[in-house]
């Protein structure tokens, strides 16, 4: 009995559901289509829209980045900026921020207020497009706009990036040089403790390190 009557509660189930289908058919049919149409309509955006604006946009950056590889900032920032413009949705796009910004820092006089407000403009969502020397530049931008937290957490991630592709783990050019600048820092925000573990830090890891041979100097400053 109780397997007829689970039986009949099953049935009666399916024929709700049924009537319900049947009553809402065309609504439920709309809706259906709607989501298939916005599914192809993202696949046909990606493969013949987003995809060759990328590539377009990683084309012009490239010339610009060729630019101010050879230290022309003025006529880098000029291509940098018409990408920015043109292609800001695309992630070239938005390195192009951070370019703009470096080309700022780089000028005869910087201008680190406009320096300051393209490189709020990049996101950072993925760190592994931003070398470690221009995360580091990004770093002094903050320090000159008196952004001195974002500022040390830069040369942190600089330091961790240059050594992330150092053999054995260990850069010795970029890495001592933006722990330095951060400790420095922190000295002048009276964390005096933070800094001087960063610069025993150095003296630990950077034997080979240029930075190494004054480093006492620094340790004994924020000892005191």
């Amino acid at each position: 009995m109780a397997n007829n009557k689970a039986q009949g509660t099953y049935e009666e189930t399916l024929n709700n559901s049924e009537a319900v289908f049947l009553k809402y058919k065309k609504q439920i049919l709309i809706a259906v289509a709607a989501v298939i149409v916005i599914i192809a309509g993202i696949i046909v955006y990606k493969n013949y829209v987003s995809a060759p604006r990328e590539a377009e946009a990683s084309t012009e950056l490239a010339k610009s980045q060729a630019l101010f590889n050879s230290q022309q900032y003025d006529q880098a920032l000029k291509g940098f900026q018409k990408v920015q413009s043109d292609y800001s949705s695309t992630d070239a796009g938005n390195l192009a921020n951070l370019y703009v910004a470096l080309c700022y820092a780089h000028q005869a006089k910087p201008d680190w207020a406009k320096a300051m407000e393209n490189a709020e403009k990049f996101s950072t969502a993925d760190d592994q497009i931003i070398s470690p020397a221009s995360q580091m530049a990004l770093g002094d931008i903050y320090a000159n706009n008196n952004q001195n937290d974002k500022a040390v957490s830069c040369f942190k991630k600089a330091a961790d990036m240059a050594n992330a592709e150092a053999a054995e783990n260990v850069n010795l050019s970029v890495a001592p040089l933006a722990m330095k600048k951060a400790g420095i820092i922190l000295e002048s925000q009276g964390k005096k403790a933070e800094a001087l573990e960063i610069y025993k830090d150095i003296k630990k890891t950077y034997v080979n390190s240029p930075i190494y041979q004054d480093i006492d100097k620094y340790i004994e400053r924020a000892a005191n």
